[in-house]
């Protein structure tokens, strides 16, 4: 290769100073060819490692992407298109992670491979050499110095050894320059070629992985999912800004509606407003005073609101309301009050027991004067009559009848639904304690309109044998049971269920429903079955061993072990735990009509020790053993038809 300097070898035995000055020339090159060849590895190791790190990247986005489905989002439905274009964008990024991964192997082998062995193997060699080439050297100018000191009357064997010695260390000097030049002159040649092949490798590979990329994005199915992706990504944008547009303009509205609200009180300047004393519900927060040790009395901030005929408060994080004050007895009263030297303070008093029964504070004297209006018109119109005895109710409807209140009419609705309904108001229950059987019209808030049946609540289960009875004898309360005196092994068993557990619960009450599944039917009916109790003051709580098999479920009596109700597993249609407070969970029955009818939808709701989500589990598995066995039966039903048809082909053939 012409242009390249050389050490000539027939000088390595000379050993000249001009050949050791070449030779010097020649060495510091190929230190600083190590030292950039090293540079140039780590280089090159940085492109491999990035490489690499890109493709483990992909891996873990993918990887994330596929978890989105089981992040349970409380706002994203399980089955929904996000979830599944998701895991379309996964299998596309796996399918080009799998051509990075390949690009990176080729980087390994045509780029990493040539660099490492050129260091590993001809720098390396070189400097090995060096090293031997140092002691040889060393060793021959020693031999010749000891061969140049004798003296003329040494003995021939000194001389003879000395000779030898001079010899040896001559020939193995020589034999290492000679090699030490070739690697040398080699190196120079070997320098273009090692230097060059990573770097072609490298674009080699990029060429390669161009190209195979080109032909892994360029399928039409690729191609189709990301502009029909991209169409409605689009689509999105749109809606977000037309929603955003909207958003800005309600919320310009309600800043500009809204801001006399800001002061608790109305500025001098301005607009009088008048309280409006025709409501027949509100809400609202308002201050509540509570006696407290020491320092005698407190004010607490919460939501009040009316329903059903009474004053409710409920905590800024609590789940349900609880009941203040029940706005249906007789003699209340609700005035202005001073207290504490408070301002728009206003109390409720009972003018028969003469007893203080709450003090409130609103921040407004607007607010309490449509407070003080609201509730006096809902005692004016009766409120919402509950388990109240027969002479309180026509009491009540002599003085309606008498006074013709002017309330409004949808409090003359709910009012004249609970005085004729007699699912509401069962003639058998004379007082309120008592609720052995109790029944209670639900209130659904307008939101659940479309999910709840405005049905009663039914808030214990009653065998028929039971109702009988209870039809024919005074209502009393059934004995306490403490579940967890009573060993669940003597609970009856099924026999020959593939499948069966039992939990210990306590029956809240059950409604109808609109519909046969659904978590917000389930939520909501939990919700109203929880507000009735707290405004009924219902606490009985009828305990029982739920029995779980892959026959039916039952509602098992501790005392007797006696089925209270049993539910086939047709008939069952949906159940959930409450995604908050896990001791609640509930399950969805249907009961056919009758031929041409329309069928309808119960949901039972329980408090378990236990979590909900195990009882649900265990359903969950009960019903797929039912499926298993039906479809198993069917399947044998099938083959035992055909080998009939067979036989009786079989015989008219013979």
């Amino acid at each position: 290769m012409p242009g390249i300097e050389k050490l000539h070898l027939e000088d390595a035995l000379e050993d000249s100073p001009q050949t050791r000055n070449l030779l010097k020339v020649f060495v510091q090159d190929a230190r600083r060819l190590k030292h950039y060849t090293s540079s140039l590895q780590g280089c090159c190791q940085r492109v491999l490692s990035a490489q690499t790190e890109l493709s483990n990247a992909l891996l873990h986005l993918s990887q994330r992407l596929m978890d989105y489905g089981e992040q349970k989002f409380p706002l994203e439905m399980d089955d929904s298109i996000l979830t599944s274009t998701l895991k379309q964008c996964a299998a596309n990024l796996d399918e080009i992670r799998s051509v990075q991964q390949m690009f990176a192997t080729q980087l390994t082998d045509s780029m990493m491979h040539p660099l490492n062995k050129f260091l590993q193997a001809d720098i390396q060699e070189i400097a090995t050499m060096y090293e031997m080439f140092q002691i040889t050297t060393q060793d021959h100018d020693s031999a010749m110095n000891k061969f140049m000191k004798l003296k003329k009357k040494d003995n021939e064997k000194i001389c003879q050894e000395a000779t030898d010695e001079v010899y040896a260390t001559r020939k193995k000097f020589h034999q290492t320059s000679l090699h030490y030049y070739a690697s040398l002159n080699s190196l120079q040649y070997k320098r273009k070629c090692s230097l060059l092949e990573p770097v072609l490798g490298l674009i080699h590979a990029y060429r390669a992985y161009f190209q195979t990329g080109f032909d892994v994005c360029k399928k039409k199915e690729l191609e189709d999912f990301l502009s029909n992706i991209s169409a409605s990504v689009q689509g999105v944008h749109q809606e977000l800004n037309q929603e955003t547009q909207k958003t800005v303009e309600q919320i310009d509205k309600l800043e500009h509606t809204t801001s006399p609200l800001y002061h608790p009180t109305p500025l001098p300047d301005m607009p009088h407003s008048v309280a409006d004393t025709s409501r027949s519900q509100k809400s609202g927060y308002l201050f509540m005073r509570s006696k407290q040790a020491l320092i005698g009395s407190k004010w607490d901030r919460q939501y009040f609101f009316t329903q059903g005929g009474n004053l409710m408060s409920q905590p800024r994080e609590e789940f349900a309301g609880s009941l203040v004050c029940d706005l249906n007895e007789d003699g209340l009263c609700i005035e202005p009050a001073e207290a504490d030297d408070r301002k728009n303070v206003f109390h409720v008093t009972s003018t028969i027991t003469k007893k203080l029964t709450v003090v409130l504070q609103a921040e407004s004297e607007q607010a309490r004067d449509e407070w003080i209006a609201t509730i006096q018109n809902i005692i004016k119109e009766g409120g919402y009559v509950k388990e109240r005895t027969h002479s309180a109710t026509e009491t009540k409807k002599k003085h309606r009848s008498s006074s013709g209140s002017s309330g409004t009419g949808k409090g003359r609705k709910h009012s004249t639904s609970s005085e004729q309904s007699p699912k509401t108001r069962p003639e058998s229950i004379e007082a309120p304690q008592v609720r052995t059987n109790s029944v209670v019209m639900s209130s659904p808030s307008p939101s659940s309109d479309s999910l709840l049946s405005d049905t009663p609540i039914q808030f214990d289960i009653l065998t028929p044998s039971e109702e009988n009875a209870a039809a024919k004898t005074p209502k009393e309360g059934p004995q306490k049971i403490n579940p967890f005196d009573q060993p669940v092994t003597g609970i009856l068993s099924e026999g020959n269920a593939a499948f069966e557990q039992t939990f210990v619960v306590r029956f809240l009450g059950s409604m109808e429903v609109k519909t046969d599944r659904g978590e917000e039917v389930v939520y909501e009916t939990m919700r109203q079955i929880m507000v009735a109790r707290a405004v009924h003051s219902v606490f009985k709580m009828t305990e029982s061993h739920l029995m779980i098999s892959s026959e039916n479920m039952k509602l098992v009596e501790p005392a007797t072990n006696n089925p209270r109700r049993t539910f086939s597993l047709h008939d069952v249609a949906f159940w959930a735990a409450h995604k908050d407070n896990k001791r609640l969970f509930a399950f969805i029955t249907r009961t056919l009509g009758s031929p041409g009818g329309v069928n309808s939808f119960t949901c039972h709701v329980f408090e378990c020790d236990t979590s909900g989500d195990e009882i649900c589990q265990s359903i969950s598995t009960a019903t797929k053993l039912a499926f298993q066995t039906l479809m198993e039966r069917k399947a044998a039903q099938k083959q035992k038809a055909q080998e009939q048809v067979e036989s009786e082909k079989a015989e008219t053939a013979s």
